[in-house]
């Protein structure tokens, strides 16, 4: 019985960045993977009951990776394993907008939906649902924190969130962090651009309702 319940268990596959990845930013060590598998009733006593293992057999596989670009991702699919119930969630492109995208007026950024596509053609797991990329500052341009001019890196993001938003059309659904987070309030970030334990959550509530 314990290797049926096991088959037929539900498997949350993590992949991308520290908004996927957060566990380091808040005291508590949780990040929203472990949340959506099992919430934990002390810290969020409104998602009692609402986590998958309630609902049966469920398990994470956590391969995200705090700092992680684009380029990253074919190296957290070694030794995947997936099965007939996994799912994967994905976030990425915060990252690469930090290192560069934010001030693309080339083909940086078609080159990063290149690569996306590419992850997510051969990520033998279905459904994929992306996560976009929020922006802390809430839409203010006077808290713009990049070198880049608010003006230009805002288009920047605005066209990758486009872009994983035709993406999660092909592969599986859409995650709208952006018009979440731009809801709350700054009690969801820690060092300026990462999830809080609050934040964690967050980004938990916005992908169970997905899943």
């Amino acid at each position: 019985m314990g290797k049926a319940a096991a088959s037929d268990a539900i498997v949350v596959h993590t992949f991308g960045d520290s908004i996927l990845d957060c566990a380091r930013y808040n005291v508590q060590g949780v990040h929203p993977g472990q949340l959506i598998v099992r919430n934990d009733d002390r810290l969020f006593p409104e998602f009692s009951g609402r986590d998958l293992s309630t609902r049966g057999p469920a398990r994470l596989d956590h391969r995200a990776v705090d700092g992680a670009t684009v380029g990253g991702l074919p190296s957290q699919v070694r030794a995947l394993r997936p099965t007939e119930r996994s799912v994967a969630l994905l976030t990425i492109g915060g990252n690469d907008l930090l290192a560069g995208l934010a001030g693309d007026r080339g083909s940086g950024i078609q080159r990063f939906v290149a690569a996306l596509d590419a992850f997510l053609r051969d990520l033998p797991i279905r459904p994929v649902l992306l996560g976009t990329v929020y922006d802390p500052t809430f839409g203010d341009d006077g808290k713009n924190f990049l070198s880049t001019h608010a003006d230009l890196a805002r288009a920047n993001l605005q066209r990758v969130n486009e872009a994983i938003g035709s993406l999660a059309q092909r592969y599986g659904r859409l995650v709208d962090l952006h018009a979440h987070f731009l809801r709350g309030d700054p009690s969801w970030f820690t060092r300026t651009i990462e999830p809080s334990l609050t934040g964690a959550s967050e980004v938990r509530r916005a992908f169970l309702a997905a899943l």
